[in-house]
């Protein structure tokens, strides 16, 4: 059993979240061939809901604590032809700056893979600086 958090000297890393809403796991396949850039970063923004979702959880349900958000990592399903990995990962770090301004804006790698977890076309997660 792997949890999904780990609290740390002050850093909440959240493992890798998935575009699921009230446990039916979505947009399963992959970028660029049956998702087109606007439905992977909204897929990317679901990702990201759920990653808030369990620090809320993790943070005794006080987003307050979040001090910065330090890093994300997208991993995108990506069809051999889809080269729009990075722009379709911004629908998780937009989120982060919609929901924590300036604290918000954080660093990020953006790696397009083969294989996902379910075959869903996008997994992402955070390390974010907490009180």
């Amino acid at each position: 059993h792997i949890e999904g958090t780990a609290l740390s000297r002050g850093q909440l890393y959240i493992s890798g979240m998935i575009p699921q809403w009230n446990g039916e796991r979505r947009f399963i396949g992959k970028a660029g061939r049956e998702f087109d850039l606007a439905q992977v970063q909204e897929a990317a923004r679901l990702s990201a809901l759920n990653m808030l979702a369990q620090a809320k959880d993790a943070l005794g349900g006080d987003l307050d604590r979040v001090r910065r958000v330090v890093k994300l990592t997208g991993y995108v399903n990506a069809d051999p032809g889809f080269h729009d990995v990075t722009p379709a990962v911004n629908g998780a770090s937009d989120l982060m700056i919609e929901v924590f301004g300036e604290a918000g804006r954080h660093a990020r790698t953006a790696v397009g893979v083969a294989v996902m977890p379910f075959n869903v076309v996008i997994e992402v997660e955070g390390i974010f600086e907490v009180d």
